[in-house]
């Protein structure tokens, strides 16, 4: 049976998700996760549920070794996805016009984001780059896990990503399926 996610106060979200999250274990299971603003992306696939439960188990650990892309083949691998083994975890989503569930993956190919933080601008890149949508916080704006990364080097890392701050570049989300 599916189970509806409980949602955190506003306050609460605000505070942990200002920007780069740095969970200790014990925080580790209180943090809850978001589902889509939308009513009718209430309701996270279990399989995506699976995933989250599998990811949160992971923050502050090094994967394998330690590359992007293995945080995404330890939970696909782990909870009997399909896949093909490379870069096409499931089926392709348009964020513009389907729902975003934690648990979905994005991969990114030459993606530069700029945004402006107490009024210092920030630029990133992730020339290849793949991450689990761990938190929906709205509609294109998210909380990624993720490792080797500038933050958390080789170790699961959460950040934001606000999509309307990529400049350049594509990505591409997809949603795990069995």
């Amino acid at each position: 049976m599916k189970q509806i996610i409980p949602l955190l106060p506003v306050f609460i979200i605000l505070f942990f998700f200002a920007g780069v999250i740095d969970v200790s274990s014990s925080d580790r299971d209180q943090l809850a996760f978001a589902p889509n603003a939308s009513p009718i992306c209430d309701t996270v696939p279990e399989l995506n549920q699976k995933i989250v439960e599998l990811v949160r188990q992971q923050i502050g650990k090094k994967v394998d070794r330690g590359e992007c892309w293995d945080l995404a083949a330890l939970v696909l691998n782990q909870t009997g996805a399909e896949w093909d083994g490379q870069y096409n975890f499931g089926k392709k989503v348009d964020p513009e016009k389907e729902c975003i569930y934690p648990g979905d993956i994005i991969q990114f190919e030459g993606v530069r984001i700029k945004y402006t933080r107490e009024r210092a601008v920030h630029e990133e890149t992730m020339g290849h780059h793949t991450a689990v949508i761990i938190a929906v916080k709205s509609k294109g704006v998210f909380v990624l896990a993720h490792q080797n990364t500038g933050f958390s080097g080789r170790t699961v890392g959460l950040s934001d990503l606000d999509l309307s701050t990529i400049i350049k570049g594509k990505f591409q989300i997809f949603r795990p399926e069995l």
